[in-house]
């Protein structure tokens, strides 16, 4: 581990002190390799001062349970009928996973308790069919969860409910995730399944706004091209925006059987699967004078790269009001400067750059489209740029096109020709402003 990504690690630790971070695993990632794991991650969590809660599912077992009796089974996640047989082997499989979880958090010296917290009542008749056995969380017992919280213990919620007769329910652990982590205020739900990341096209997609997701889920129902991802991918998709739409601000899909996969995923703004969001992820807003460093360290690879032109703190200083970021989940991620020239109706576009980190993620052109919106609300006819190795970039995704520099305005071509870097100049025409600059954070 480099020192810079333990400083990127710790920036993370005073937002999540104290917080509620709502862990759900599938059965078979319980049942895998890697959920010693997974475990060792809670307890890096625990150290950290974050507050965790575990639901577990039970699917996986259930069926091999059922192949070993042999017991032919109504349904196995919870969302279907649930008969008497599979509820009796429902129980049976979440009594064996509850003491596999217990051992192992045990053995990562963890205080764990069973938490009987979901109270549940029937589903009832859908459709006009009776589901019998399969419960709806009603209600969750916040109080119980907070006193073992509040006394250093990890609550354990078996996928299994109880009503007020003592009836018991097998409940889909991932609707007792989310109803956990509404009413419990969490901060995160964390999805563990085992299923491969999220990819639309062949590209792997990292963050959803509720928004999105549903109008992906929307595509995906429809058998729209492109959008025919795992059925079980759309379930926590819609379990995930669900959460969020009750108030969670952040909703995780990861791979579980990937190590390290939790803790790459919460402690960076990149993370290692698929986020969903109820607040603003992204936003675009002003440097201020704290964050000069930060720039100056964001863009000090290429200015030594000779891509960009050195820039001191005082230079940024000056020209404080010129610079705009784009911050990815508090974390500057990108960076550019916007020189305005009244007199000649023009601006330059400058110090256009996005961490590496963050290369192949549209921010560039992101950056580009809104300084251009900024540009058009002043009234600026023309945005030019100088660049000696991004000028492809330029063209190929801002739509700019090469001319001279005799277009410059009398300062900056005097400037231009003192610098000696031969920089190519391009200009792009600016549309009339036709909506307001949105609002910044």
């Amino acid at each position: 581990m480099k020192v810079s990504d333990l400083r990127g690690i710790l920036q993370y630790v005073p937002r999540f002190r104290e917080k509620i971070f709502i862990v759900a695993i599938d059965g078979d990632i319980v049942a895998s390799e890697n959920f010693g794991n997974i475990l060792l991650d809670v307890a890096v969590l625990r150290s950290l001062s974050i507050k965790v809660i575990l639901v577990h599912g039970a699917s996986a077992q259930i069926r091999k349970l059922a192949a070993e009796r042999p017991v032919p089974i109504s349904n196995a996640d919870g969302t279907g009928i649930t008969d008497e047989p599979t509820l009796k082997l429902s129980i049976e499989a979440a009594t064996q996973i509850l003491n596999d979880v217990m051992q192992g958090l045990t053995s990562v010296d963890l205080r764990a308790a069973y938490a009987n917290s979901i109270i549940a009542h029937p589903a009832g008749i859908l459709g006009g069919i009776d589901f019998l056995y399969t419960g709806r969380v009603e209600r969750v017992d916040t109080k119980a969860l907070h006193l073992f919280l509040n006394e250093g213990i990890i609550p354990v919620i078996p996928p299994i409910g109880f009503d007020g007769e003592g009836k018991t329910f097998r409940v889909n652990s991932d609707s007792i995730a989310v109803e956990v982590a509404e009413a419990m205020r969490a901060m995160k739900v964390i999805f563990l399944s085992s299923i491969e990341n999220l990819r639309i096209d062949g590209v792997e997609v990292r963050q959803l706004s509720i928004a999105e997701t549903e109008d992906l889920l929307k595509k995906q129902k429809s058998g729209a091209a492109g959008y025919d991802f795992d059925p079980r991918l759309a379930s926590k998709l819609e379990h995930a925006a669900r959460a969020c739409r009750q108030g969670v601000p952040r909703a995780h899909l990861l791979n579980g059987s990937v190590d390290e996969a939790l803790l790459a995923e919460v402690f960076s703004n990149q993370g290692v699967g698929a986020m969903v969001f109820s607040n603003e992820y992204q936003q675009f807003r002003r440097v201020y004078k704290k964050d000069i460093r930060a720039v100056m360290a964001l863009i000090r690879e290429s200015v030594e790269s000779d891509e960009l032109v050195r820039r001191t703190r005082v230079d940024i200083s000056a020209h404080l009001e010129d610079f705009w970021v784009i911050e990815v989940d508090r974390t500057l991620v990108g960076c550019v400067a916007l020189h305005f020239y009244k007199n000649e109706g023009q601006a330059e576009m400058a110090c256009l750059y996005v961490s590496k980190n963050h290369s192949g993620e549209g921010y560039g052109r992101k950056l580009m489209a809104y300084v251009e919106q900024l540009a058009a609300q002043k009234g600026v006819k023309e945005i030019f740029a100088l660049s000696t190795q991004a000028f492809a970039y330029f063209q190929q995704k801002g739509g700019f096109q090469e001319t001279t520099p005799d277009i410059l305005p009398a300062g900056r071509r005097e400037k231009y020709e003192q610098s000696g870097r031969n920089s190519k100049v391009l200009i792009k025409s600016v549309a009339p402003a036709t909506a307001s600059v949105p609002r910044l954070g």
